[in-house]
C-alpha cells in the first residue's frame, strides 16, 4: 500500500537537497563552532550562511535572526523574555484565543507570575478585529501577539494593520509565522511586527530546530543561561547540521515559493470542489480567500474526524482532525470552537494539509475515498438516520 501523506501543518519531510547539506556536518566538520581552529571555525561559517539565507527569506538582518530548538522555544522567548525585560512599561499581554498552545500555555505562565493577560475573540473565519484589539489595548499593554496564520484553519491574519494599532499606542508586536514562513511571502519590515517566530520543520528542513527574529533595538532578556552562543541570548552549543538544514531549506523556499504555491494551489481546489459537490452536509472552515496554501479544513456533520483519521490511515492516507484527547475525554478544538462552531459540527472536523510532492493522481485517490468513508460512517451514525435531530 502506498503512503499518501497530507498532513504538511504537522511537519513536513526533509527535502533530499537539504539533507544533503546537512549530512557532512555530522561526521566530517563537527567541529564546535566556538573553537577557534579550523574544524570549528567551518561549522561557525556554515551557522552564519544559514543565517543569511534565513533573513534573505524574511527581508531581515541576519544579526536580527537567533536561533532556537523550534517554533515553542522561539514564542517562549518572545513573549517572556520580552515582558520581563519591559515590565516597567506595563505587565499587559494580548493575544487571540486561536493561538497555538505554544503561545496560550506560556499566557497561563504569565498569569501565575502576576502578568495581565487579555485574549481577543475572533470572527466566524477566524480573524481577529482591529476594533477589538484597539479596545483592549491599554496603558500597560506592554506587547501584543497575534499568529500570522492559523495552524488549523489556515487563516491569514491583517498583522500589519494589528502592529500599526500596537505600535501607535506604544506596545510591541510579536507574531508566530510557524505555518506561514516558506509557504507565502513574510516580510519583516513590510509587516512592522518587532518579534517574529519561525521553526525549520514546516518548509521542509529539520525538526529540533527554528528561529526568533528580533528587530534591532527590541530589549529582550536572556533566555538560556550560560554560554555567549546567539550574542548571548541563547546559551547552548548551536545544532549545527540542524541550522545548516534549515538554512537550505529557507533558500530554497525562496527559490521555489510561487512554482510550489502554483501546483498547491490547484491541487487543493481540485479536492476541495471534489468533496463538497459529492458528499452534502460539509462546509470548508477558514478564510475563504485569505488562507494558506494547501489548508483544506473541513467539517463533516453527523460523523466524528477522529473516525475519519482512522479509516484513512487504513487506507494508506495521513491526516489530521481538530479534535484532540484531552484528560481522557475527547475536547473539539479550541480554534473551531472559537470561530463559533457548536461542539457536535467541530467533532467531525478533518485537515488535510497539501504540499509541494502531492500529485493529482493522489488527489483524486483521496477524495474518493473519503466519499466512501464518510458515506459508510454516516450509515452507522444514529444522529444522521434520525435526520440530523
Amino acid at each position: 500500500m502506498n503512503l499518501i501523506y497530507m498532513d504538511h501543518g504537522a511537519t513536513t519531510p526533509v527535502d533530499v537537497e537539504v539533507f544533503e547539506k546537512m549530512k557532512p556536518y555530522f561526521c566530517e566538520m563537527f567541529g564546535n563552532p566556538s573553537s577557534v581552529y579550523s574544524l570549528g571555525q567551518k561549522s561557525k561559517h556554515a551557522i552564519e550562511e544559514a543565517r543569511n539565507n534565513i533573513a534573505n527569506l524574511l527581508n531581515a538582518s541576519s544579526d536580527e535572526i537567533y536561533f532556537t530548538s523550534g517554533g515553542t522555544e522561539a514564542n517562549n522567548q518572545a513573549i517572556i523574555s520580552y515582558m520581563l525585560a519591559n515590565r516597567h512599561k506595563g505587565n499587559h499581554f494580548i493575544t487571540s484565543m486561536i493561538e497555538h498552545p505554544a503561545v496560550l500555555e506560556t499566557c497561563k505562565y504569565l498569569e501565575k507570575n502576576g502578568f495581565e493577560i487579555t485574549l481577543l475573540p475572533v470572527d466566524q473565519y477566524g480573524l481577529v478585529s482591529k476594533a477589538e484589539l484597539k479596545n483592549a489595548i491599554k496603558n500597560s499593554t506592554s506587547l501584543v501577539s497575534i499568529m500570522h496564520s492559523n495552524n488549523e484553519i489556515g487563516t491569514i491574519q491583517p498583522i500589519r494593520e494589528l502592529v500599526e494599532i500596537a505600535h501607535e499606542a506604544g506596545s510591541a508586536f510579536h507574531t508566530d509565522a510557524v505555518q506561514s514562513m516558506g509557504k507565502i511571502l513574510v516580510d519583516v519590515k513590510e509587516l512592522g511586527v518587532d518579534l517574529l517566530s519561525a521553526s525549520s520543520h514546516k518548509l521542509y528542513g529539520p525538526k529540533g530546530i527554528g528561529c526568533l527574529y528580533i528587530k534591532k533595538k527590541t530589549k529582550i532578556e536572556k533566555f538560556i543561561h550560560g554560554g555567549s552562543q546567539e550574542r548571548n541570548l541563547r546559551s547552548g552549543t548551536e545544532n549545527v547540521s540542524g541550522i545548516v538544514g534549515f538554512g537550505e531549506a529557507a533558500r530554497l523556499a525562496k527559490l521555489n515559493l510561487k512554482s510550489r504555491n502554483d501546483k498547491i494551489n490547484n491541487l487543493t481546489k481540485q479536492l476541495q470542489d471534489t468533496i463538497i459537490d459529492n458528499i452534502p452536509d460539509t462546509f470548508v472552515t477558514g478564510h475563504p480567500d485569505c488562507k494558506l496554501p494547501g489548508v483544506l479544513s473541513l467539517c463533516f456533520k453527523y460523523i466524528e474526524g477522529e473516525s475519519i483519521i482512522l479509516m484513512l490511515d487504513a487506507k494508506g492516507i495521513m491526516a489530521s482532525s481538530g479534535s484532540a484527547c484531552t484528560s481522557g475525554a475527547l475536547e473539539p478544538s479550541h480554534v473551531l470552537r472559537a470561530i463559533g462552531l457548536p461542539h457536535e459540527i467541530a467533532h467531525g472536523s478533518l485537515r488535510l494539509t497539501l504540499g509541494k510532492d502531492n500529485t493529482e493522481k493522489e488527489i483524486k485517490f483521496v477524495a474518493n475515498t473519503l466519499i466512501e468513508i464518510v458515506n459508510k460512517l454516516r450509515e452507522m451514525s444514529p444522529l444522521f438516520l434520525r435526520g440530523g435531530e
